[in-house]
């Protein structure tokens, strides 16, 4: 698990190595172990490669030096993940010939490349972005993993290329300026994130998960070699004898398969059945005690730390624990929104953070319950978005006072309001951002002072599906093409990699994921009982208070606290004359919904949590709307 740096650039310069160090410098987090250059020359030396990498140590601790040439020397990889069949790569290539003088998955990944070129990527199991310059053809190969699990940043102009594992690393370089992508915030208002390929800088994009990339003679070509199964309705076949067996032999291989290390390891444990299972199968193949790391708040309501224990107690493990108060949000904000280069949309982001430092005493690694919800129909909008197409059939004119009854509720049936809310939305590319959204289309109008007006709406991933196909997994498709990389999976990947430590989600294995959607849609949820499958595997592993409990996450009480002890650091950011984000906004709807959620009126605590993470955002890069 590392971190990658290069560039493209043309008119060659006589020290490109400090330029390269600056750029490892600023993740210097993500590879404290080593580091590592490589400098050459392209196209009659009228062009300059450079390749940079920080390595934080995980396999073969002293070989697997970055950047790695293979035997030949005519490949250099800079290369951040992990290949867990690594090892079955291996023993085929070296049936076809090829030697090997490390333990490394990089070494690997190197002669799969000289075996199958660009297809070498079709052939990788695990999480990985990595660029590979081949002298031979005279081109930089990059790519990203299936789900985008490991991240991928570039800058082009012209024929140059700036690449970097964050964005951090490309804004070092100085041709790339600091500007404002417009179209992105506009997004940003509906998404609550900014969906690839756009980021909040002008001009720098994100590598799509399921992607690669050839830079060659100047231009630079990006194609998707993987696409998510529920894209497309299931094809009938014979019924499986007995799917939830299936499916927990592949969950544990997958397990199994991710605790390969040659330094500590543990595992996150929220309480919740997907961590839970995660340890259960983990204590199968360790002889020794899993290491587990909890996180709780002060506000005892919203604690998993006794579920937690309940599950740390069952499997004997070497069990930690650590309690967070909105003392630690305002303190650490602003460094992770520097850690992220963007907002930082979830605000269960500050504990993943602190619970990281924490672990990082003790291991190097853990394994996480990340991606369940995606794959196997775990969120509440899962079972709701299934009756969409019945509620359209409401009359408009009923909607609209059913609308407003339940809007009237109390906060704790958020849900239902959410449901309802979104349920109208007849429109489905505005329905699956507004499920986890901060605003409708009308709302986002409303309260928004402009529009780009070079902006253009998705005609790709995640709203190229199958329309024709079941609501379950188009919803699922949404979420494992957008969701979960640009948003779930970027917050992963930063606040364990700002505390060097490498986090691994056996839920998001490729092959797993394309056998549960092999299956009929009632093996995710089934008589309202969502992710059914795995409820039912580990019925004769986890106790009934786990299998059963509501689903609660790293649920931060931001509605609370921007009632309370927050909302005046809330109202100072957003409210005040020396705003940054002003200019976006129209002010009588800004403070309209700011009064309302601070007197109790109505819950808008992600819309507020989004825009107060946006003018964050804008003070911490010194940019104004």
């Amino acid at each position: 698990m590392c971190g990658i740096a290069g560039f493209v650039l043309n008119n060659p310069v006589d020290s490109p190595q400090p330029l390269l160090k600056r750029m490892a410098d600023e993740i210097v987090y993500r590879g404290p172990d080593d580091e590592g250059f490589y400098t050459t020359e392209a196209n009659a030396g009228r062009q300059q490669i450079g390749l940079a990498h920080r390595r934080l140590s995980i396999i073969d601790l002293g070989g697997g030096h970055q950047p790695m040439a293979n035997q030949r020397a005519t490949t250099q990889v800079v290369f951040n993940g992990e290949i867990y069949n690594y090892r079955e790569l291996r023993a085929e290539l070296e049936s076809k010939g090829y030697s090997f003088n490390s333990n490394s998955d990089t070494e690997s990944l190197l002669a799969a490349y000289d075996e199958w070129g660009e297809a070498c990527v079709e052939k990788l199991h695990g999480m990985f972005a990595f660029a590979l310059w081949d002298s031979e053809k005279q081109q930089l190969f990059v790519a990203r993993d299936r789900f985008g699990k490991k991240p991928f940043y570039f800058w082009q102009r012209g024929d140059e290329l700036i690449f970097g594992s964050e964005i951090k690393s490309i804004l070092v370089h100085p041709r790339v300026q600091r500007q404002i992508d417009q179209a992105a915030v506009w997004d940003y208002l509906a998404f609550r994130y900014v969906p690839w390929p756009r980021t909040l800088f002008e001009g720098v994009e994100k590598l799509p998960p399921g992607s690669c990339g050839v830079w060659r003679n100047g231009e630079f070509s990006v194609r998707r070699y993987y696409i998510p199964p529920d894209r497309e309705p299931r094809v009938d076949q014979a019924p499986v004898a007995d799917p939830v067996a299936g499916f927990m032999e592949q969950l544990d291989h997958a397990v199994e398969s991710r605790m390969v290390a040659d330094v500590p390891f543990g595992a996150f444990l929220s309480g919740g059945i997907d961590s839970s299972a995660i340890v259960g199968l983990m204590t199968r193949h360790s002889n020794e005690p899993i290491k587990t790391f909890s996180v709780g708040f002060s506000e005892a309501q919203y604690s998993e730390l006794g579920y937690a224990k309940t599950i740390a107690e069952q499997f004997h493990t070497d069990h930690h624990e650590l309690t967070v108060s909105q003392a630690h949000l305002m303190e650490e904000l602003p460094k992770l929104v520097r850690l992220r280069d963007a907002p930082v949309a979830e605000p269960s982001d500050i504990p993943i953070y602190l619970l990281s430092l924490e672990a990082r005493k003790t291991v190097k690694m853990v394994l996480t319950g990340e991606g369940s919800d995606e794959f196997l129909g775990g969120y509440p909008k899962h079972s709701f978005d299934r009756y969409a197409d019945y509620y359209r059939y409401i009359p408009d004119l009923l909607q609209a006072p059913i609308r407003g009854l339940v809007n009237a509720l109390p906060y704790k049936y958020r849900r239902a309001k959410t449901a309802i809310n979104n349920l109208g939305l007849r429109n489905w590319d505005e329905r699956m951002p507004r499920w986890f959204g901060a605003l409708t289309w009308k709302e986002r109008e409303a309260l928004a002072a402009f529009r780009p007006d070079d902006y253009q709406q998705f005609d790709g991933p995640p709203f190229d599906v199958n329309r024709d196909n079941s609501n379950l997994r188009k919803i699922l498709y949404f979420d494992q093409t957008s969701w979960l990389p640009d948003n779930l999976l970027e917050r992963g990947d930063r606040m364990t990699m700002a505390a060097s430590l490498e986090a691994r989600m056996p839920f998001m294995d490729h092959q797993l994921a394309a056998y549960i959607s092999s299956l009929p849609d009632d093996c995710r949820i089934k008589d309202g009982i969502s992710k059914w499958m795995l409820r039912e595997g580990m019925k004769q592993i986890l106790p009934e208070t786990i299998l059963n409990r509501p689903k609660v996450g790293f649920r931060v009480p931001v509605n609370e606290w921007f009632q309370g002890p927050m909302r005046d650091y809330l109202c100072d950011h957003i409210l005040s004359s020396d705003s940054k984000t002003a200019a976006y906004f129209n002010r009588p709807v800004l403070e309209r919904y700011v009064n309302e959620h601070v007197n109790g009126t109505q819950n808008h605590e992600k819309l507020l949590w989004g825009l107060l993470n946006l003018e964050i955002w804008h003070r911490e890069y010194g940019m104004s709307a």
